[in-house]
């Protein structure tokens, strides 16, 4: 079978990759970065769960389906975490998260 039936949730991994990424850093130049450590952990493991997932549709993987689950809970705890922040960058991963956590879901049904 081909990647690209997956590819709404592929899309949606990378995005959310690249926002918990740029959340992350963004972090970091919060006045106080101790108050954003969770923010700042939880957004490095999600982006890295993000790209397994999109690399295990992409291959095909017979895991996909289970990576993505793992994924989509991933991606629900990160967006809630960042939603409790007013920054724009934790809005926006909020964002990010959650739609990544529904295509997750949809693609391991």
């Amino acid at each position: 079978m081909s990647f690209q039936k997956y590819s709404t949730c592929i899309d949606a991994c990378f995005d959310c990759a690249v926002a918990c990424d740029h959340c992350s850093t963004a972090c970091l130049s919060e006045p106080d970065v101790a108050r954003m450590a969770e923010c700042i952990r939880t957004d490095m493991d999600c982006a890295a769960i993000c790209r397994l997932a999109a690399a295990a549709m992409a291959r095909d993987s017979d895991s996909a389906k289970d990576i993505c689950r793992l994924c989509a809970d991933i991606c629900q705890k990160c967006g809630d975490i960042c939603k409790q922040h007013e920054h724009k960058h934790c809005q926006d991963c909020a964002k990010a998260c959650h739609k990544c956590a529904t295509e997750c879901r949809k693609m391991a049904a």
